[in-house]
């Protein structure tokens, strides 16, 4: 039998049995015919930023002789320049309420905002967080604006459809759609990484910008790219909506986010036949709360609040996401010999991590 004739006998069989439904978790799957109905319903939340830095200027000085460097020098120490960027973001209030990357913003003098509709509005910091580059800013709207509402993140699935909205290379009101390729990714880059990894198209300027699932829900902020040209190679990352929405509301709140500080260096330690994997105390700071607390080097950390601790990153974010002045339970185990510790938990200074 031919390949041809092969393929039409499948195809008469699969049209004479009677399919079953299909579930509303496979038709998400599947994905719809076109996406236009829910671009159209939730592209007006999606906004383009400028922004305007001053920053250092190059050095004029710099290939003269030292001795006429120091005869120009206080001519020009004040020497700065301006330089302009683009980001996205996304509005989640209706009184101008908005969500973007830290780094879009968070050194910028100026921020302008524009809206689907062109209308342009100054906005200013309500709060930033340097560690998640999570932003919320607010512009005074004459009306109410269309908001987006959040997703869980974590209901997401390698596999499933997603889009990606924003302002690449400043062209303004784009979309692309592609599909969770990765969860869970460690890019390095701080202690609260735990990226989505997609494959719908994101470059420069669609940082800050929102990452919709099939629903129209914000499942993560898109900021950062794969790739050896600067253009994507279809590798991009978001922040999921599950470690964004506690972040805003923070900011929201207070304008900053609080976070947990013992006063340790770290380091992962393997599994053996004393213990299973831990996280090693390489270093303790003498004036901080894990110095107090009797927290030694040397000492392993093995479960914080009665739960394991495997790794350096784990005790680091338990610690980061409890609330200064609160305490927390360190199960450790010393020269081979188990012990509990109660430390409070400092305030994490802007330089530190663990």
């Amino acid at each position: 039998m031919s390949l041809m004739s092969r393929r039409m006998v499948l195809g008469g069989v699969a049209g004479a049995l009677a399919a079953p439904p299909l579930s509303r978790r496979a038709e998400a799957r599947t994905g719809p015919e076109s996406f236009a109905p829910l671009i159209k319903r939730v592209l007006p939340s999606v906004v383009n930023i400028a922004v305007t830095e001053t920053v250092a200027g190059p050095d004029p000085l710099a290939n003269l002789p030292p001795e006429f460097r120091q005869l120009f020098r206080d001519r020009f120490k004040q020497r700065r320049q301006q330089v302009q960027g683009a980001g996205s973001g996304f509005i989640i209030d209706a009184s101008g309420i908005i969500v973007s990357n830290n780094h879009v913003v968070g050194s910028a003098d100026t921020i302008v905002v524009s809206l689907s509709d062109g209308t342009q509005l100054p906005a200013k910091r309500i709060g930033t967080d340097d560690l998640t580059d999570i932003a919320v800013i607010q512009v005074q709207p004459t009306k109410p604006l269309a908001a987006v509402t959040w997703g869980d993140s974590r209901a997401m699935e390698v596999g499933d459809w997603v889009i990606a909205a924003g302002n690449p290379f400043g062209l303004g009101g784009s979309v692309s759609a592609g599909i969770v390729s990765a969860r869970g990714r460690d890019l390095g880059v701080g202690i609260q990484d735990d990226f989505i990894q997609i494959d719908a198209p994101i470059n420069p300027g669609n940082s800050g910008g929102p990452l919709f699932n099939a629903d129209g829900q914000v499942v993560g902020i898109n900021t950062a790219i794969f790739s050896p040209t600067g253009s994507s190679v279809g590798i991009g990352f978001a922040i999921p909506s599950a470690v964004a929405m506690d972040i805003v509301a923070q900011l929201r709140s207070t304008g900053r986010i609080e976070r947990g500080w013992l006063g340790v260096q770290l380091q992962d330690v393997e599994a053996s036949a004393r213990s299973g994997a831990a996280a090693g105390v390489a270093a303790v700071d003498r004036t901080g709360p894990a110095a107090r607390g009797g927290l030694r080097p040397g000492d392993l950390v093995v479960a914080v609040n009665g739960q394991p601790t495997e790794t350096a990153r784990a005790l680091i974010r338990t610690v980061a996401a409890t609330p200064p002045g609160q305490s927390v339970q360190l199960l450790i185990l010393r020269q081979g010999r188990s012990m509990e510790l109660s430390i409070t938990v400092g305030r994490r200074p802007r330089t530190e991590e663990n």
